[in-house]
């Protein structure tokens, strides 16, 4: 289904990635049959700016520096099950390295309530945070360990400047039932992304003013083999998803945007063969991930 054609004068995003922290997981929590690789993965984030507007937006935070200090019980049973996370460079240090004070960020939006996502909200004092409505629900639907680890997760986003964003009655966008159009110019738009976590959200943007687009999507896959489909999704030892059913649904519909509009450019928060090709270079903030 294609993408909405550009209009006159139409507005577009420029997109950077983020470095946002280190994630190490085997491919057996995600991928069937499982190839039996122990991954080493980026947990990529973004910054979005407008073409002719002031605001930013940052999408995710990536990982915590002291991740493992708030939820020691839970950092056990990641790293027991052969998980790990670290952050050498944290969203707020590649912003900075790049001209930006995180003080000056309009939005941060979160894809979903995962400590390798949450990060450090604390680190962006004026922003305001846009979070998908159901991620209210998760504090509620967890139980022990797993409860602790939503529940720090989900009181470290300010309450005070946090919008849930309620996407059940949002309009279609090519394949995705239901997406927002965010600055209302149709730059950019916050896609309901179901399946993988209770308000899970993915962004698409245009990144040219002819035709080019960016779909950032988050936890929805985190492997190509899930798009390509090469692979299915894992259940056991344990599921990445907490519906599979939608969650391979959304996996359909983000590999039919890839497969029939050649000038969407899809990227996964652990995009490895992405990051292993362009880690460090033009790409990253100060630079910017080229339109297709």
């Amino acid at each position: 289904m294609s993408l909405p054609p550009p209009a006159e004068n139409q507005a577009f995003c420029k997109v950077s990635a983020l470095e946002g922290g280190i994630v190490t997981s085997p491919t057996a929590f995600f991928l069937d049959p499982d190839p039996g690789e122990h991954l080493t993965l980026p947990s990529l984030c973004f910054l979005v700016r407008h073409c002719t507007r002031p605001e930013t937006v940052v999408f995710d935070l990536g990982v915590h520096k002291d991740w493992a200090t708030h939820v020691p019980e839970f950092a056990e049973l990641v790293r027991k099950g052969g998980n790990d996370m670290t952050a050498p460079q944290d969203v707020a240090e590649s912003l900075v390295k790049g001209g930006l004070n995180p003080a000056d960020v309009t939005y941060v939006c979160i894809s979903h309530i995962h400590i390798d996502h949450v990060g450090d909200p604390s680190q962006f004092p004026n922003a305001t945070f846009i979070v998908g409505a159901g991620a209210r629900e998760l504090p509620d639907h967890t139980t022990g360990q797993t409860q602790e680890f939503s529940t720090k997760c989900f009181e470290a986003i300010p309450k005070e400047r946090v919008n849930y964003l309620d996407l059940s009655s949002a309009p279609q966008i090519g394949p995705f039932a239901h997406a927002h159009d965010f600055f209302g110019d149709g730059s950019l738009y916050i896609v309901d992304a179901p399946g993988h976590l209770p308000g899970h959200v993915n962004i698409l943007a245009r990144t040219s003013a002819d035709g080019g687009w960016i779909f950032l999507a988050a936890d929805s896959a985190h492997d190509w083999r899930l798009i390509k489909g090469e692979s299915k999704v894992a259940r056991k030892p344990a599921c990445a998803h907490v519906d599979v059913a939608k969650a391979e649904a959304h996996i359909s519909d983000i590999a039919r945007l890839w497969k029939e509009n050649k000038r969407a450019h899809v990227m996964l928060a652990h995009d490895l063969p992405w990051y292993e090709k362009n880690k460090g270079g033009d790409a990253f903030w100060p630079g910017v991930i080229p339109p297709l």
